[in-house]
C-alpha cells in the first residue's frame, strides 16, 4: 500500500517551492505527459460546457505555473473551439531561470506553442488561436484532412503537420513531438483526448483540481473512451488552498 503524502497548506509554500512540486524529471528522453484538468466535487468537468466556471485562484496559479514550465500545450480541436483558446502567454523571467535550472521553460523565456490535435484541421482561421500574438501554433492533423483546411491554416501562420492516414493517434502524436523536441509536454483536455491517452498508456501525469462546487447536470467526467483501461498512479502531493481547492498530482506507477 502506498503511503499518502502529508496535506500542505498552500499559503504555506513560496512560489517557488511551488513551481518546485510541479517540476518535470530532468532532461526527459522522451515526451512527458502531463495531463491537467479541473473537476467539481460530483466529477463535473465543466459548467455549461466550459471549464472556466469551476475555476478559483489557487487552480488558475497551478494552471499559469504548469505552463511556465512545459515545452508545449496540447489540446484537442473540440476543447481549442468551445475554450477560445489563444496563445500561451507566461513568464519570461520565470522561463529563463527554469532553463537554467534545468526544470524546462525556454533559454530566452519564449512561451510554450499550443498544438491542437484536429483529424479534419476543423479549426477557424480567424479564431484567436491564430490572430493572438504568440508563439507560432502547431496544428497535429491527418493526410486525409481537407486540403483546403489545412492551407487556410497555413495561411493563417500555422505549422501544420500530418501526423496520421485518417487518425491520429497517441502514438503519432507523441513521435510527432518528439521530432519537434517538445518533450515537456501538458496536454489540457479535452476528456475525449485524455481517454485515447489513457487507453494507449501515454499518460505520465495527471495534476488534477477539485473545486469546492457541486454541479450535477449532464457534464462529461474528465476523460471518456469506448475502452477502459485501469492505470494505478501514485499520489505525489496533495495541496489544500483556504477556499477549499484541493490540488493533487499524481504519477504513473512503472513496473519494475
Amino acid at each position: 500500500m502506498q503511503r499518502m503524502p502529508n496535506a500542505i497548506q498552500l499559503t504555506d509554500l513560496s512560489h517557488d517551492e511551488l513551481v518546485g512540486l510541479y517540476a518535470y524529471p530532468a532532461g526527459p528522453s522522451a515526451p512527458y505527459v502531463r495531463v491537467n484538468f479541473v473537476s467539481s466535487i460530483d466529477g463535473a468537468v465543466s459548467v455549461d460546457g466550459r471549464s472556466g466556471g469551476l475555476g478559483t485562484p489557487a487552480d488558475k496559479l497551478v494552471f499559469r505555473i504548469l505552463r511556465d514550465l512545459a515545452d508545449v500545450v496540447v489540446v484537442g480541436a473540440g476543447t481549442a473551439r468551445t475554450e477560445n483558446y489563444g496563445a500561451a502567454h507566461t513568464d519570461s523571467t520565470l522561463r529563463t531561470r527554469l532553463w537554467h535550472h534545468g526544470f524546462g521553460g525556454d533559454p530566452d523565456g519564449a512561451p510554450p506553442r499550443i498544438a491542437v490535435v484536429s483529424a479534419g484541421a476543423a479549426l477557424d482561421p480567424a479564431s484567436k488561436l491564430f490572430t493572438d500574438t504568440g508563439a507560432r501554433p502547431i496544428i497535429i492533423t491527418t493526410a486525409a484532412a481537407p486540403a483546403e483546411n489545412k492551407a487556410g491554416l497555413i495561411d493563417a501562420g500555422a505549422e501544420v503537420i500530418e501526423a496520421g492516414d485518417a487518425t491520429v493517434t497517441p502514438a503519432q502524436l507523441r513521435d510527432t513531438l518528439e521530432k519537434l523536441h517538445l518533450r515537456r509536454v501538458l496536454c489540457e483536455g479535452g476528456p475525449a483526448l485524455f481517454g485515447d491517452l489513457i487507453t494507449a498508456q501515454a499518460v505520465d501525469e495527471l495534476c488534477l483540481t477539485i473545486s469546492p462546487m457541486l454541479v450535477a447536470g449532464s457534464e462529461q467526467r474528465i476523460a471518456v473512451s469506448p475502452n477502459a483501461m485501469p492505470t494505478p498512479m501514485n499520489c505525489r502531493h496533495l495541496l489544500f488552498a483556504d477556499d477549499g481547492t484541493i490540488l493533487t498530482r499524481w504519477e504513473r506507477c512503472h513496473t519494475r
